[in-house]
């Protein structure tokens, strides 16, 4: 077994990334205040094809060193806008017809793995603060709540590693319905 270089790997070009079909997904960062994260799903959602981010509140926006140092160019790639506030945001893709879904812990969550997302539906996912999560008032805007099961002794995972997860089970989904 060989690693495979990158030449082989058959990669598209920012210019026919931008250009191709996408996984009909939006993320929603709500005030996450590290830029290493925003770089983090930023690479995360280039790797999927996700349709495109939203920075809101004080979440930075490229271009910016430290977002480049963990989106190595996906913040090139990736559609991303600015929003003033992830409750702003919410509520003009849900005007927009699309489903949107805190990933916050809240009762009544449905858990990740029992989710499975609607052939056809555009949605969006609303992740929150490193510390406080997504905002109460932003949570009860969203059509539902997503949960990633945790068995583990602390309550949380990082926001980009939270957005891997989730991008990838909408990605998974996706495929499978192909």
């Amino acid at each position: 077994m060989r690693k495979l270089k990158v030449t082989e790997m058959n990669r598209l070009t920012v210019d026919e990334f931008r250009t191709s079909d996408k996984m009909p997904l939006t993320v929603v960062l709500d005030d996450v205040r590290s830029l290493y994260n925003v770089g983090s799903v930023l690479r995360s959602c280039d790797a999927f094809r996700v349709e495109e981010v939203v920075l809101c509140g004080i979440t930075a926006a490229p271009p910016h060193p430290e977002i480049h140092k963990t989106a190595l160019g996906a913040e090139d790639s990736v559609s991303w806008r600015h929003a003033d506030s992830a409750l702003e945001a919410v509520r003009e893709l849900r005007r927009q017809g699309v489903t949107v879904m805190a990933v916050e812990q809240c009762e009544g969550s449905t858990m990740l793995n029992t989710f499975v997302p609607e052939t056809g539906r555009r949605y969006a996912v609303v992740l929150g603060n490193e510390v406080k999560g997504v905002r109460q008032d932003v949570v009860d805007e969203c059509d539902g709540c997503l949960e990633i099961p945790q068995f583990g002794t602390k309550h949380s995972l990082n926001v980009s590693v939270t957005a891997g997860i989730v991008v990838w089970h909408f990605c998974q989904a996706s495929m499978n319905n192909s």
